[in-house]
């Protein structure tokens, strides 16, 4: 078994290579010929358990996700992400419950809502790296991003319910109600702490390789015991990503850029084995159904494909509408509010709780505080259509149905019926929708010219912000050097100043810069560092307040800290000759 998993990693990351290297989507490429490669005799027929397949795989893509989504847009799409992760969920489990059940009755109502519950979950692995490559807007990512967080853990949730109903349990409604009230509150409440307490961590650890070694191991314990308490370990893993990723800008510039391709390769191999794995099921799932019932089970197959790929926008667009009838109201709210005075005492409290929480950074606006936190991103009929198109199911949906087939109470008929119908569903959207989604993409041309246009605006506020915060660095620090180093070292100063604040030198200026007396490189080093933390703090303020959209913040300390690093590496370079 070890060589037979090795050997699919080995054949799945060379055909995702492959994928990559021709500008193809990895996902349906590997699935493809893993679904080629599963009729050739001598290949063996490779069998994990499910709860082992999601223990292993689902915690580090979920907090690798969870570490890329901005936060700041998470919280303005959530009525959205909430409307597509918990209602569609419920909406799909029990349109293929029942519809499963009227056609096949053996299934019985629980086993039949239980397949409606693994089939329900979309995976967003596929269609990000389309809309990645296609460059969608990051309203239309982050909804799809943010969805593929919390989707899997409704669909878990359920999953269990019904589960236990088929082993003979019996709930109530408002049993079943509470199970998920609990999952979502446990989950949050440890994912939070477990990440408010990792960001301490590596706020104090300087060792990048020791902060991502935390950071691969985070995930799967916080899962572990999450799920042990009793609540949700997908929120659990979302909730600590999500606080990680939001203070990442705040940890040393090594922290991340050692994480980042630690995370890109991780991802990059568990999705090339996963969708590998999918692929090479289809002979097991046909010699698990037989002759006798694989025509009704195919049938069945055929129709819960068509329902959940049916049931997607059926719900997303009057769920679209009655987002912006909510909206408008809450708008209408916020105007009478600020006529009558009360989003005055509204604005007191933010200025509380900032100064309550140690804040250092500016108070968001009134209008900064509607922006980010009433005002949802609006998705148009095309946004919605690409949305409701995006409906790959993937690991869950699989690992779920292998995991279900050891269920008791679920005779062995029904049991490869759920795996089988979890499979056609799984790879059908994967080439049905996987393969004609970037067409449709193309098609609708959805590339939004306002959100560059916003984005150049905040770069030249954001720009003139830190360097007014420079110059104010910069006038602390002189006195310093004139204490320490002279009046005589003080046209290297400015000179240098100057350079850092990108104000053009003539040749006069650059000639006297060679002749003042030099301080140390190491000071010079010092000042330059100095100079990147001020523009970090401002960027970050910025984000904090609503001014600057968080994908925008994170591109600039990109840029920073290779600047950073460039420092660093020529000191280094200096001290070995």
């Amino acid at each position: 078994m070890d060589a037979e998993i090795f050997y699919v990693l080995v054949g799945a990351v060379l055909v995702a290579a492959v994928a990559r290297w021709r500008g193809w989507p990895a996902p349906l490429l590997v699935t493809t010929v893993a679904l080629a490669v599963s009729f050739i005799p001598f290949v063996p027929d490779l069998r994990i358990d499910g709860h082992l397949l999601l223990n292993i795989v689902l915690p580090p893509l979920l907090y690798s996700a969870s570490l890329d989504v901005s936060f700041v847009s998470f919280r303005r799409s959530m009525p959205q992400i909430r409307r597509l992760g918990v209602g569609l969920v419920v909406v799909t489990t029990a349109a293929v419950g029942l519809i499963a059940w009227l056609l096949m009755p053996s299934l019985t109502l629980p086993g039949a809502l239980l397949l409606g519950a693994i089939v329900a979950p979309p995976d967003a692995v596929s269609a990000a790296a389309i809309g990645r490559r296609l460059g969608l807007p990051r309203r239309v990512m982050t909804v799809l991003s943010g969805e593929s967080l919390i989707n899997d853990a409704t669909s878990l949730t359920l999953y269990r319910v019904f589960a236990a109903i088929v082993a003979g349990a019996t709930l109530t409604v408002g049993e079943g109600l509470w199970q998920f009230a609990v999952a979502v509150v446990v989950g949050v409440v440890i994912g939070v702490v477990a990440g408010t307490g990792l960001h301490q961590l590596r706020m104090r650890i300087s060792d990048p390789v020791v902060n991502g070694t935390f950071g691969l191991l985070a995930p799967f314990g916080v899962y572990a015991i999450t799920e042990h308490l009793g609540g949700s370990g997908v929120l659990g893993v979302v909730a600590m990503g999500l606080v990680v990723g939001f203070n990442a800008p705040r940890t040393s510039y090594a922290t991340r850029q050692q994480e980042a391709p630690l995370w890109l390769s991780a991802d990059f191999l568990l999705e090339s084995f996963v969708f590998a794995y999918i692929g090479l099921q289809l002979p097991r799932v046909i010699a698990d159904l037989g002759a006798g019932h694989a025509g009704g089970v195919l049938a069945l197959s055929a129709v819960v494909l068509v329902v959940v790929i049916v049931v997607r926008p059926l719900f997303v667009y009057p769920a679209s509408a009655w987002g912006q009838m909510w909206q408008r109201f809450r708008l209408r709210r916020w105007e009478q509010a600020l006529t009558d005075g009360r989003m005055q005492g509204r604005m007191d409290r933010v200025e509380e709780v900032h100064a309550r929480r140690g804040r250092t950074g500016r108070v968001p606006t009134a209008e900064e505080v509607k922006r980010t936190r009433i005002i949802e991103p609006q998705l148009s009929w095309r946004d919605n259509a690409v949305v409701s198109w995006a409906g790959m199911r993937g690991v869950v949906t699989l690992a779920t149905a292998l995991a279900a087939s050891d269920l008791a109470g679920l005779d062995e008929a029904a049991s490869h019926a759920i795996v089988a119908v979890a499979f056609v569903v799984t790879v059908g959207t994967l080439l049905l929708q996987g393969l004609t989604l970037p067409m449709l993409i193309r098609m609708l041309d959805i590339a939004d010219d306002e959100e560059s246009r916003e984005d150049a605006e905040q770069l030249a506020q954001v720009r003139a912000r830190t360097r007014e915060a420079g110059k104010v660095y910069l006038t602390g620090k002189r006195d310093e050097w004139e204490r320490k180093h002279g009046p005589e070292a003080m046209a290297r100063f400015d000179l240098f100043a100057k350079r850092m604040t990108r104000v053009e030198r003539d040749t006069t200026q650059a000639q006297a810069e060679e002749q003042v007396p030099r301080p140390s490189r190491e000071e010079l080093i010092d000042l330059s560092k100095g100079w990147l933390t001020v523009r970090r703090n401002v960027l970050i303020e910025e984000r904090d307040a609503g001014a600057l959209n968080e994908e925008v913040m994170r591109e600039l300390i990109v840029a920073m800290d290779a600047e950073e690093l460039a420092l660093d590496t020529r000191t280094e370079t200096r001290g070995d000759r």
